[in-house]
C-alpha cells in the first residue's frame, strides 16, 4: 500500500513538473547553500589545522603583538630581542628555546626576480634538531643543512615547484646580491607557510638582511607537558618584570599550538552558524512554498479527491497520499540542493585554488552524515509543510467534494 501511495504522489509531481520545481526552489537554494558552505568551512577548518599540525602541543611561541599585517615581528611595536631570549632560557621547566627570523628578501634565478620568505636555521646542532622535529622538516630531493652549510638553502615546496620552477639540486639562486647553493627541497609540509619559505643557517641571514639584535619569534619547548601552563605564566612574569609592564598591558604574547587553533576553530563554527542560519531561513521560505501549493493542488482535485472516498478510499488514504506528495516535494528538493552545493563547492575551490594556493592548501570535506541529514532534513520540511493542507483534503466530505 505505501508504495501505491509513492507511485500515486510521483505521477501527481511528474504532472506538474515546472510547477513542482519552482515550489522546491526555496528548498534547494537552501540545501545547495547549507552543503556547499559548510563542505567548504570544512574543508577550511582542515587545511588551518594542518597549519598547526607542524607543531607538537609542548611548544610554545612568543611574540610581539603587531601593529599591522606582516611576517611575525616586521610590524611590532617594540621588537623582541637577544635579551629576552636569554630571560626565557633561565625559566624553570624550559629544556629548549630557539630564535626564529622571518623575512622577506629578493630572490633570483634564471633571470628572474621574485620576493620570498627567507627564515633561519640554526647552527647548533641541537637547536637545529629542535627545528627538524619540530617542524617534520624531510627532504624530498637533497638534504637537509647542516651547521657547516654556508652559503646553502633548501627549498620549501611550493618555492621549488612554483616559485621558482625548474630549480633543482646543485642550481644557484641570489638572495640579496649574494650567491647560495641549493642543497635540499623538501616535502610538502601541512603547514604552508613551511612550503612557502628558504631555509638557510641564521648567521648568513644575519648577514645578508642586517639583522642584528632582533629576533621576530621564540619557539621553546618545556621540559614537562603538565607543566605548560606554569611555564606560560613565569615566562610572562619575568617579560613584564623585565618590560616594566603591568598585568593585561603586555605588548607581547605567549602562545600554544592549542590556543591558536581553538581562537581559529570558534571563529569558523560561528561563520558555519550564520550559515546554517542563513539556509534555514531559505528552508522555511521554501516550506511555506509547498505549503501553499498543496493548498492549491487540494482546491484543484477537490472532486478527484471525491471519487477516490466514493470508490472506498479512507480519510487515511487521502492523508498519506497528500502527506508523501509533499514530502516528495521536499525530498527531491534536497538530493537535487546536494547536488548543486557539492558542484559549487568544488567550482569555489577551483577557482579560489588558482588564486590562494599559495597561501592555503584548500580542499573540500564532503561529509556523508551531512549529505543524509541535508536530504532527510528536506524530506521533513516537505512533510511538515503538508500537514494542513493533507488533513484538509482527508476531511473533504464526498458529497461536497463531487460538487465541486
Amino acid at each position: 500500500m505505501i508504495f501505491e501511495y509513492f507511485s500515486f504522489a510521483l505521477k501527481n509531481i511528474k504532472h506538474r513538473r515546472l510547477r513542482s520545481f519552482l515550489t522546491v526552489l526555496g528548498v534547494i537554494i537552501g540545501i545547495a547553500a547549507v552543503v556547499a558552505l559548510i563542505s567548504l568551512a570544512s574543508g577550511l577548518k582542515e587545511a588551518i589545522t594542518g597549519q598547526f599540525s607542524a607543531l607538537s602541543i609542548d611548544i610554545l611561541t612568543i611574540e610581539n603583538k603587531g601593529a599591522g599585517f606582516g611576517p611575525p615581528g616586521s610590524t611590532s611595536v617594540k621588537k623582541l630581542t637577544e635579551n629576552d631570549l636569554e630571560i626565557v632560557e633561565n625559566v624553570n621547566g624550559v629544556e629548549i628555546v630557539v630564535s626564529r627570523l622571518i623575512r622577506v628578501s629578493n630572490v633570483k634565478f634564471d633571470k628572474k626576480i621574485s620576493f620570498e620568505f627567507i627564515t633561519n636555521i640554526p647552527e647548533d646542532n641541537e637547536k637545529r634538531r629542535f627545528i627538524y622535529d619540530s617542524f617534520n622538516l624531510k627532504a624530498k630531493k637533497g638534504r637537509l643543512l647542516d651547521g657547516n652549510d654556508k652559503s646553502k638553502v633548501i627549498l620549501g615546496s611550493h618555492i621549488a615547484e612554483d616559485h621558482l620552477k625548474n630549480i633543482d639540486i646543485g642550481n644557484k639562486i641570489i638572495i640579496n646580491g649574494k650567491d647560495f647553493e641549493v642543497v635540499g627541497i623538501l616535502k610538502q609540509s601541512g603547514a604552508i607557510t613551511i612550503n612557502n619559505a628558504i631555509f638557510i643557517l641564521e648567521e648568513d641571514m644575519k648577514s645578508i638582511l642586517n639583522i642584528d639584535d632582533e629576533i621576530d619569534l621564540i619557539v621553546l619547548k618545556v621540559e614537562n607537558k603538565g607543566e605548560i601552563l606554569n611555564v606560560v605564566e613565569e615566562i610572562e612574569r619575568k617579560l613584564r618584570d623585565d618590560r616594566n609592564l603591568d598585568i593585561g598591558e603586555e605588548d607581547f604574547s605567549v602562545q600554544t599550538p592549542i590556543q591558536r587553533l581553538e581562537g581559529v576553530n570558534n571563529i569558523l563554527n560561528i561563520i558555519n552558524l550564520i550559515v546554517i542560519g542563513i539556509a534555514t531561513i531559505s528552508l522555511l521560505i521554501g516550506g511555506i512554498g509547498i505549503t501553499n501549493v498543496m493548498y492549491t493542488s487540494v482546491l484543484e482535485r477537490t472532486k478527484e479527491i471525491g471519487i477516490m472516498k466514493a470508490v472506498g478510499a479512507k480519510n487515511y488514504d487521502i492523508l498519506m497520499i497528500f502527506l508523501i506528495e509533499s514530502g516528495l516535494l521536499g525530498l527531491i528538493g534536497g538530493i537535487i540542493g546536494v547536488a548543486i552545493g557539492l558542484v559549487m563547492a568544488y567550482g569555489v575551490i577551483g577557482i579560489a585554488g588558482k588564486f590562494a594556493s599559495d597561501l592555503i592548501s584548500l580542499k573540500i570535506s564532503i561529509s556523508y552524515p551531512l549529505l543524509a541529514i541535508s536530504i532527510l532534513f528536506a524530506f521533513l520540511i516537505g512533510t511538515i509543510s503538508g500537514i494542513i493542507p493533507a488533513f484538509q483534503a482527508s476531511r473533504l466530505k464526498v458529497v461536497e467534494a463531487l460538487r465541486k
